[in-house]
């Protein structure tokens, strides 16, 4: 059963076509995620199926009595939420089917009406409404988007952007409606909070309709993907991993047959001009006639994508093999409360490190020291030499230079108009867009002209402040596909977690007001948290690796990402453990008595599975020692310290296999 159907809907503004021509349908308890460049129609979109907007051709039809949710990217309050005395109320106010039942069985029971069968009704109704734990659905919404318990005290008014934007999607999921419409709503939610949203829309039985770039929080969450490309929307199945393998081999058979529909019409032309010539009408007009009915494929267009392989930061020297290295850092805004500190950091050149961390935690305030625009509090940070910086922040302190793109661009570095259009165009400013106001641009192209004012001067360490932010789809993995070829040193702060992923070696972890690294990446970062691991007893254990002291629990080396054949959990939980306690020499263990004597078939099977291991192994240690002693191995830091971890977990598989073996002698026939 459809809860909307789009019939033949088109948009238009002016005379520019946004929509042509969708038709899809929503099913009740259907996930679905809509995907497509910036500018491809999705949030206008989203805005029809909400009845904010009507299109201009076609037909919208609703559900009797659909309720319907919007989290518009800029969230908008009506008089109810704004008026609350508290955040809390304003978001409880977003069920206010439930708070009317509940006035009025209130007011029964004040009556003494309690007995009523008015009263009987209004509690089955209230009941299936789930009203018995609206408080404590206010209470985890507001906990699980990330606001504070006197966050939640404050009028909805003094929030900030941001924050109302996260009240407004606590309010909606509140309000649980037939249909929920989001539009990119993790863009201010960082990553315990969107892992949060994920589960709750998870659980959530109506259906959804989801307009994002975030690709991992699409694959956690939709069922179905409708991608708008052209004007035109196209439905597929599974989660985004699933419609990308789908359109990527979609687009492929449809080249592959207008390529072949184009060789055949090419050969019915010449056929026909061959016919001609020879004046055979008859065969001319018969190969005409199959020309005629020959339309040509239409392959959908891609559109152009950032082009950043030679466009940030290649004109640096090469930076000392240290680029930073800070001990006792104290981070914090002048006159302002300390913000975080760390014991000791250290980024290596060609090193990708990704700063992560709840909101507020200090992030954007530690890389804005590091870049020198805010004072070092305490501590010292020390820089190696040739150390240039690109810095790419989350917010502007000063307006971009300029009334155009062309001027910003032109305020930066002296060059012709010329060479300043082909270097804008690998940004997609081609044409007129070199000449768009500044100040009129989208948050999209806004971004774009930062990464382009970025790449202008020469740098060999790039500190990222969200850099996906705004970014469609292809522009992220564009960006990405650079971050991960670039020689530049990486610092990257970032909720995005697929670009955290791919890109970021390891970690600096910035929570409950420490800065300390985890020497993994993500993932691994992910799994010793849900394992117990926490940023505080890390820092204890940094503080008394470096300086000897703290509590002394859990003291131990930081821990090593995790070789072949080992889990990740279970090595940076074991990296955690205490050392063992120093004591008397204790008696050596009693060794195990001598095993039977293995059948001759168990003896050439184990046999067999050993030298295969024994073999493979050996082959490995020789690979890995080969690359050790290459040139290239040796100046690249990351790389370098890879190989080692992995030669040391196969040293260590080797001595294993080499002990079972010699056991197997023992038990031999």
């Amino acid at each position: 059963m459809s809860l909307v159907r789009l019939s033949g809907v088109v948009r238009e503004i002016g005379t520019f076509v946004i929509l042509d021509g969708i038709h899809a349908a929503i099913a009740v308890g259907e996930r679905v995620g809509m995907v497509g460049p910036n500018g491809a129609g999705k949030t206008t979109l989203l805005r029809i199926i909400a009845a904010i907007d009507e299109p201009d051709a076609g037909e919208v039809q609703r559900r009797r009595n659909l309720r319907v949710g919007l989290l518009a990217q800029e969230a908008h309050f009506d008089e109810a939420f704004a008026s609350a005395p508290d955040l809390r109320t304003a978001v409880r106010r977003g069920a206010s089917g439930v708070e009317a039942i509940e006035a009025e069985m209130r007011a029964l029971e004040e009556a003494s009406g309690a007995a009523t069968a008015r009263y009987e009704e209004l509690t089955t109704q209230f009941a299936a409404l789930d009203g018995w734990t609206l408080d404590q659905r206010v209470e985890e919404a507001l906990s699980g988007l990330g606001f504070s318990e006197a966050e939640c005290g404050r009028s909805p008014e003094e929030l900030s952007g941001g924050q109302q934007t996260r009240a407004a999607l606590a309010r909606l999921l509140v309000a649980d409606p037939d249909l929920l419409l989001l539009d990119e709503p993790t863009n201010h939610l960082d990553l315990g909070a969107i892992e949060w949203l994920e589960e709750a829309l998870r659980r959530r039985p109506g259906a959804l309709l989801v307009a994002s770039h975030d690709r991992a929080f699409l694959d956690a969450t939709v069922t179905r993907v409708w991608e708008l490309r052209d004007r035109r929307l196209t439905a597929f199945r599974g989660d985004y991993a699933s419609y990308a393998r789908q359109r990527e081999a979609r687009d492929a058979r449809m080249r592959k047959d207008a390529e072949a529909r184009d060789a055949e019409i090419s050969r019915e032309q010449a056929l026909v001009q061959t016919y001609r010539s020879q004046r055979k009408h008859g065969k001319m007009h018969e190969h005409e006639a199959r020309l005629a009915r020959l339309d040509r494929i239409d392959v959908a267009k891609t559109g152009p994508s950032l082009r950043l392989d030679r466009a940030l930061g290649t004109a640096a020297p090469r930076s000392a093999e240290v680029v930073l290295r800070a001990e006792d850092l104290v981070v914090g805004h002048p006159g302002g409360p300390e913000v975080a500190r760390g014991v000791r950091l250290e980024a290596s050149r060609g090193e990708r490190i990704g700063i992560v961390g709840p909101n507020g935690a200090g992030k954007t305030t530690l890389l804005r020291t590091i870049a020198g625009d805010l004072p070092l509090r305490d501590g010292s940070l020390t820089f190696g030499s040739n150390v240039g910086f690109g810095y790419l922040a989350q917010v502007r302190e000063n307006p971009i230079p300029g009334e155009t793109v062309l001027d910003a661009l032109l305020a930066e570095v002296p060059m012709t108009a010329g060479e300043a259009r082909g270097y804008l165009a690998r940004f997609l400013f081609r044409g007129d867009d070199a000449f768009k106001e500044v100040r009129s641009l989208s948050g999209g192209e806004r971004s774009r002209l930062e990464l382009a004012l970025l790449g202008i001067m020469p740098s060999n360490v790039l500190l990222l402040d969200e850099p996906t932010n705004h970014l469609d789809i292809p522009a992220r993995e564009a960006l990405e596909a650079f971050l991960r070829e670039t020689p530049a040193t990486l610092l990257v702060v970032s909720h995005d977690r697929r670009l955290l992923e791919i890109v970021c070696d390891r970690l600096w972890v910035v929570d409950d007001g420490r800065i300390v690294p985890f020497e993994a990446g993500y993932r691994s970062w992910r799994a010793a948290v849900a394992d117990g691991w926490r940023a505080g007893e890390a820092y204890l254990r940094e503080e008394e690796r470096f300086h000897g002291r703290g509590n002394g629990a859990g003291i131990a080396a930081r821990p090593r990402a995790p070789g072949r054949g080992a889990s990740t959990a279970t090595a940076v939980r074991d990296a955690a453990a205490p050392p063992p306690a120093s004591g008397p020499a204790q008696p050596p263990p009693v060794r195990a008595p001598r095993q039977p004597k293995l059948s001759k078939d168990a003896y050439r099977r184990q046999k067999a599975v050993i030298e295969d291991d024994l073999g493979r192994l050996g082959l490995r240690k020789s690979h890995l020692e080969l690359a050790l002693m290459n040139p290239t191995t040796a100046a690249n830091f990351v790389e370098l310290r890879r190989v080692t971890s992995e030669l040391a977990d196969v040293d260590q598989a080797l001595a294993a296999a080499e002990e079972a073996w010699l056991l197997l002698e023992e038990r031999a026939p």
